[in-house]
């Protein structure tokens, strides 16, 4: 073969593979407005209200007999999302690479999760109940259809390119959440002159994030394509024995199963300030629907840039010193948010830009960081325990959060009592050596990591 026709091919390989990253890239901005106008912005306040409006004299709802105070019962309902996520991403993680057809994975779970979220337009009245089950089934589709979508990291993007590459994907998701909270924004402080009430506002923003995930879902699916998978010469495990399957895998590759320890723990911290944050702003200082949705806006645009500048600096830095540092500035985050007044939108949309720089960022290097950890032809059995973490595993949180509440009634104590996952998500971190866990995993080591 001429040395003209291998780099023919190599071109034409680099010119699909980019090709492939285009496509990626929207499904990030599909599904990322669900995580920001749902479950960051609107869904928690007003399920709390609804929940509140169906509470007795003393304040509690009673799901399946349970007393449960109104105010919590968002938070517990994001747990009982994630425990639902357990049971069904090791069994969608199986599928992805013994049979190596993601795309019709990725769909189902993408159409379902945005037929739920569409479905939250009949969220109203004392219907709290239909508003958690709505929500156990968006929040278990969305992670499944993640574990699928960052298996193909692995596969489209060359070991010096993640970075980069992860960073992107999460700029394109907040650049669409942003978009899409400047029309949300307009509708609900407008809706008096549309001729709908706040109610009416705030269900059609819900179920507009649900047709959003739906419709650009296409791009993805038309550009990615399916792999045949490696055969392993051995059955096909599913559920729970592909997970343990998984875990006992990882136990030979003891640096990767730390990483994904200390993953577990601040990522935990992470998405219970994204899940829980417009209560914390709505019921503890008091401010108002169109303050909240003002400040993850701004999240979102500044979290376009903290992603991709930190992406940057892990290019000089590496991904794991870049991460460290984003959870020394999470920590502090979190510590002045205890400490913010009420009724003062300024120090909250402060606190909004804080997150915002790092929010991005520490997502897109943490998964990059571990599509290095990850052995070839295993991309979606690891990637379903790295979701896990992600969002499978992160119940702790949201139940410390909404018992701190239920116990002292505070919601700053219930803020601050994330501080302990990203202190001890650093500490188990700074431990893993990365470069010696890429080394085990079988790949090449990148020249910064």
């Amino acid at each position: 073969m001429s040395t003209e026709t291998v780099r023919a091919g190599a071109a034409d390989e680099a010119v699909g593979r980019r090709r492939e990253q285009r496509g990626w890239y929207f499904y990030d901005w599909a599904c990322s407005v669900y995580s920001t106008s749902v479950l960051t912005v609107f869904l928690g306040p007003y399920l709390t209200a609804v929940a509140k409006h169906a509470a007795d004299a003393d304040g509690f709802v009673h799901p399946l007999g349970v007393p449960v105070r109104a105010g919590s019962f968002f938070a517990y309902a994001v747990s009982a999302s994630v425990i639902v996520s357990i049971f069904v991403m090791p069994l969608a993680g199986a599928a992805a690479d013994r049979g190596g057809r993601k795309k019709p994975l990725l769909a189902a779970a993408a159409y379902l999760g945005a037929a739920a979220t569409t479905g939250m337009f009949f969220l109203h009245g004392d219907r709290y109940l239909l508003g958690g089950l709505l929500l156990i089934v968006a929040n278990a589709s969305l992670a499944v259809s993640m574990v699928v979508y960052n298996s193909y990291l692995p596969q489209i993007a060359a070991p010096e390119e993640r970075d980069a590459v992860s960073s992107r994907g999460w700029a394109f998701g907040y650049a669409a959440g942003s978009l899409v909270l400047i029309a949300n924004l307009m509708l609900f402080t407008a809706h008096d002159s549309f001729g709908l009430s706040e109610s009416t506002a705030v269900r059609i923003c819900l179920a507009s994030a649900g047709v959003w995930w739906g419709a650009f879902t296409l791009v993805p699916l038309k550009r990615l394509r399916d792999r045949r998978a490696p055969s392993t010469g051995q059955p096909s495990a599913h559920g729970w024995r592909q997970l343990a399957a998984t875990v006992r895998d990882m136990r030979g590759k003891p640096l990767t199963l730390s990483f994904l320890l200390a993953y577990l723990i601040y990522n935990d911290g992470i998405q219970t300030v994204i899940s829980q944050a417009s209560v914390y702003g709505s019921e503890e200082l008091g401010l108002s629907q169109s303050t909240l949705i003002v400040a993850v806006l701004l999240v979102q645009v500044l979290a376009v840039g903290g992603a991709l500048g930190m992406g940057r600096l892990a290019r000089t830095y590496g991904a794991k010193r870049t991460i460290l540092g984003s959870l020394v500035a999470w920590t502090l985050t979190l510590g002045a948010g205890y400490f913010l007044p009420a009724g003062a939108p300024v120090w909250f949309f402060v606190l909004a830009s804080a997150i915002g720089l790092v929010l991005g960022g520490s997502q897109a290097l943490s998964r990059s960081l571990f599509s290095h950890l990850v052995p070839q032809g295993k991309e979606a059995e690891y990637f379903s325990a790295y979701e896990m973490s992600d969002r499978g595993m992160s119940w702790l949180g949201p139940l410390l959060f909404g018992l701190t509440y239920q116990l002292t009634g505070s919601y700053r104590d219930a803020i601050i009592s994330l501080v302990a996952f990203f202190v001890i998500g650093f500490v188990l971190l700074a431990r893993v050596q990365v470069r010696q866990a890429v080394r085990d995993a079988g790949n090449p080591v990148p020249e910064r990591i």
